[in-house]
């Protein structure tokens, strides 16, 4: 297949995608799996709107908070603890070469030596669901070990610098055919119309 301009937007593989057109990044993609639990039914009553706790300033992640949802029922959640995989969706999946690629990778090390304690704690309430549970009271005391059941995860394509600072920031970087959406962090999803008109914006300007 042949085309005269390539748009991009590959999330946990931006970084890649951006290199395999000789492009270079400048950060990479680290993958942070976020874990999620369900409030069972009798206790929904306990949360009638979104709850969240009190953002710590130096991450991306707001920490786990309730969330009423559209078509029933209460998340609580997510943790962000790092994936061993770029598509680990699940705490047992690792893939050890994309593994290696983070722990070698020195942006990564900076920031794990300037978090480490929180990292662990993360790490911790991923496979503890009394550890994620006591998180959760933090916000509802009321809500107790059996009120939770384990639900979906997701994984977040955080972008990291060499000098080890998450970037929080929307980048896309572009040549005179290429247009890489590389980093679209939160509120991507509310911002993905914007983002869009953007990046067609961009697109109509190379073809004149």
């Amino acid at each position: 297949m042949q085309t005269r301009y390539l748009i991009t937007a590959a999330g946990l593989y931006a970084d890649k995608v951006v290199r395999m057109t000789g492009m270079e990044p400048g950060m990479k993609i680290i993958p942070f799996r976020g874990e999620y639990y369900r409030l069972r039914k009798e206790k929904e009553y306990l949360v009638n709107n979104l709850i969240y706790p009190v953002p710590n300033p130096a991450f991306p992640f707001l920490g786990v908070h309730y969330t009423r949802m559209m078509r029933g029922g209460i998340e609580a959640g997510p943790n962000a603890v790092l994936a061993f995989a770029r598509e680990g969706y699940s705490r047992w999946k690792v893939n050890f070469s994309e593994l290696a690629e983070t722990l070698t990778y020195k942006g990564f090390l900076r920031l794990a030596a300037k978090y480490y304690r929180t990292g662990i704690d993360e790490l911790h309430r991923s496979y503890s669901k009394r550890a994620f549970v006591r998180a959760l009271q933090h916000l509802i005391p009321e809500v107790g070990y059996e009120d939770l059941q384990r639900s979906g995860a997701g994984v977040r394509a955080q972008a990291i610098a060499p000098d080890g600072s998450m970037i929080n920031e929307f980048v896309v970087l572009e040549d005179e055919r290429i247009i890489h959406v590389l980093n679209a962090p939160s509120p991507a999803a509310t911002s993905s119309l914007s983002i869009g008109q953007d990046v067609a914006d961009k697109l109509f300007s190379k073809m004149g």
